[in-house]
């Protein structure tokens, strides 16, 4: 899943591309966005012709990666550019905070039933602790490790690391560090 995700810099950057006047790409990192693109391919035919319905979990993660760069690209080319990545973070919180429960009541959910401390306290955690601070944790590794959620599910979850799904980590990250080398 690590891989689709960490195809949001190649989106990102084709998005920037279209929308952003100061952020046209050039030649090496419109490379950059051909190889990440041919990692995906080999990270998705993977999956695919495995056997295992892992495609729809793959298609999923690809979507998310397209709706993250979308979100980036909103942000880079209206007027919220100008502000601090915590301010930004906090509207994105504040906007979910005010929408989601609204899309909840019209799915038809039953909402909270009571507001007990133990879910006051869970409430407090998931905003504070997982809404927030690990979004900037987050966003923080991002810059730092492109490849941390996979090295992270192998270490961590004992996910296998093929030969196969390695070329396709690896192009992809090859892709992201061509894509973010400036002019």
């Amino acid at each position: 899943m690590s891989v689709f995700i960490y195809l949001t810099p190649a989106l990102t950057a084709l998005g920037l591309h279209f929308f952003v006047r100061g952020e046209r790409l050039s030649p090496l990192q419109w490379l950059g966005v051909a190889i990440a693109f041919v990692g995906l391919f080999l990270a998705f035919a993977e999956g695919f012709f495995s056997g295992q319905r892992t495609w729809v979990g793959d298609l999923c993660g690809i979507i998310a990666a397209i709706l993250w760069a979308s979100t980036t690209v909103l942000i880079r080319a209206t007027s919220l550019s100008h502000a601090s990545a915590t301010k930004t973070l906090f509207y994105q919180l504040a906007v979910s905070a005010i929408l989601l429960p609204i899309a909840s009541n019209l799915m038809g959910e039953r909402g909270v039933v009571s507001l007990s401390p133990v879910a006051l306290a869970s409430l407090a955690y998931q905003g504070v602790i997982v809404a927030f601070a690990s979004y900037l944790a987050w966003f923080w590794l991002l810059t730092r490790t492109p490849m941390f959620g996979v090295l992270c599910g192998v270490v961590f979850l004992g996910e296998p690391l093929t030969g196969h799904f390695a070329v396709a980590a690896l192009l992809v990250a090859a892709g992201i560090v061509l894509v973010n080398l400036r002019r």
